[in-house]
Formats: structure tokens, C-alpha cells, sequence
């Protein structure tokens, strides 16, 4: 997913693509300025990004194998939270609602009692998805079928087509 992506994810919550990108914008360019100033940023459940120094050091040029001298540098670091790696580690905690306060808090001990409840009410979803599911599957049935019907005649039409051009 790369930003465009992302903000084609929110624009439906938000209203629209431009208070999307604004968003986005607007989080993106408030971690990046507190980053370079040498300030951390937390997002609980998500992780902290800050701003790491590395010592100065000697490499080597692969091309000649001679030992080159590297400049102290400063860097971004992400360390990702507890929650997003308890979802990352299992998906299926993830709540199916796309709600980003459940996403959030994933893998902590109140997300178990949500899970439990949004789990009840969970089967009459369930029942309905099946419903559908059924119904699209017979469709794609039937039109695999129609189109596997249509398509031997197609080719006949063309090979006769070759065969009297050749004559």
C-alpha cells in the first residue's frame, strides 16, 4: 500500500478524498517535524518513531575493496507497539468492522471482552454473508457456464474464417 492507497482507504470515512489527504498529510508532516527535531512520537498500539544516531564508521567500496571513511549520520527508527504486533502476528484479532479504535487497541486485555461481544452478534451477520455468498456464487456459476458455451462457437467462427481466407 503506498500513500495514495491509503488515502483512497480513509476517503469514505472522512467524507471525501481531500479531507483524506489532508489527513494524511497533516499526521505524515507532524511525525516527520517531530522526528527531526530529535523528539520521540508514540501512538499507543501502533509504535514510536524517533530519531537515532549512528557513530561515524569505516566501510568498504565493493567496486575496489578499499576501506572508505562514513560520516556520523542522524536516522529515522520505528518500533512497532504491542498491538500492531499482536495483529500482525494474528490477523484474525483484527476487527472485520474496520474500526480504528479496535485496531488500535488490538491485543490488548480489553479488546478480548469487545471480540467476545462483537462475536454474539457476530452470527446474525454471518447468516446473511452465507445468504449472498450464495446467491454470487450461483451467478458466477451460471455466467461461467453461459460463457463456456458461447466460447467453442467463437472459435469455430474463427478457424472457419482462416480456412476460407486460405482458399
Amino acid at each position: 500500500m503506498n500513500k495514495a492507497d491509503l488515502i483512497t482507504a480513509i476517503e469514505t470515512r472522512l467524507g471525501g478524498k481531500k479531507a483524506a489527504t489532508d489527513a494524511v498529510d497533516a499526521v505524515l508532516d507532524a511525525i516527520i517535524r517531530e522526528v527531526a527535531r530529535g523528539n520521540k512520537v508514540t501512538i499507543t498500539g501502533f509504535g514510536t518513531f524517533e530519531k537515532v544516531t549512528r557513530a561515524a564508521r569505516t566501510g568498504r567500496n565493493p567496486r575496489t575493496g578499499d576501506t572508505v571513511p562514513i560520516k556520523k549520520t542522524a536516522v529515522p527508527k520505528f518500533k512497532p507497539g504491542t498491538g500492531f504486533k499482536a495483529v500482525v502476528a494474528k490477523p484474525s484479532s483484527l476487527p472485520k468492522t474496520g474500526n480504528a479504535a479496535g485496531r488500535a487497541s488490538a491485543g490488548t486485555a480489553g479488546t478480548t471482552a469487545t471480540t467476545k461481544a462483537a462475536a454474539k452478534k457476530a452470527p446474525v451477520k454471518k447468516t446473511t454473508t452465507k445468504a449472498a455468498a450464495k446467491k454470487t456464487t450461483a451467478a458466477k456459476t451460471t455466467a461461467t457456464k453461459a460463457a463456456a458455451k458461447k466460447a467453442p462457437a467463437k472459435t469455430a467462427t474463427k478457424a472457419t474464417t482462416r480456412k476460407t481466407a486460405k482458399k
